[in-house]
């Protein structure tokens, strides 16, 4: 049989990583204890697990759609306060306050039309259309196509237009 005669134990000191850490909070009846325990909560279950909020890179967004809505007190998170945002970016996308997606469709437009750039100048070399199309589906369409489930049903007629415009050309 086999027989182990040095075991050797190695401990490394490495750093855990996640920049989208989510709570979603519900204030009710203008009652905000809930929503205050979630974040307290969640900020001692970061402690016991070892690991370290960054209360300059928080944002609170708050969507209230009451018509006399009153801004929440600030969060704050270990004695420092929590910016509050109108709009972020998550998982590539932008979500805004209103729940609409202009601001997300200006940034993928704007990214697409920088990259159009791209395919014109190689379009300029004459390279075969074959080439020119892989270009635009690996460089420009997946940059349209990111987390459009998420947006387009939501998407104005005018936002629609503008992502058909480069479509398009």
């Amino acid at each position: 049989m086999f027989e182990i005669r040095h075991i050797m134990i190695f401990c490394l000191d490495f750093t855990f990583v996640d920049d989208d850490t989510t709570l979603i909070g519900l204030i009710s009846g203008g009652d905000e204890s809930a929503y205050r325990w979630e974040t307290d909560h969640l900020v001692t279950w970061c402690g016991l697990n070892n690991l370290e909020l960054n209360a300059l890179k928080t944002v609170e967004m708050v969507v209230d759609f009451r018509k006399n809505a009153a801004p929440p007190a600030p969060i704050t998170l270990c004695d420092s306060p929590v910016n509050a945002v109108e709009s972020f970016r998550f998982l590539g996308s932008i979500i805004s306050q209103d729940l609409k997606w202009e601001l997300n469709i200006s940034s993928i437009t704007k990214k697409a039309q920088q990259r159009m750039y791209f395919l014109r100048q190689l379009n300029k070399f004459n390279l075969p259309k074959t080439m020119l199309v892989h270009f635009y589906r690996a460089i420009i369409e997946s940059i349209l196509c990111s987390s459009i489930t998420v947006w387009y049903a939501a998407a104005t007629a005018k936002d629609k237009g503008r992502l058909q415009r480069i479509i398009r050309s």
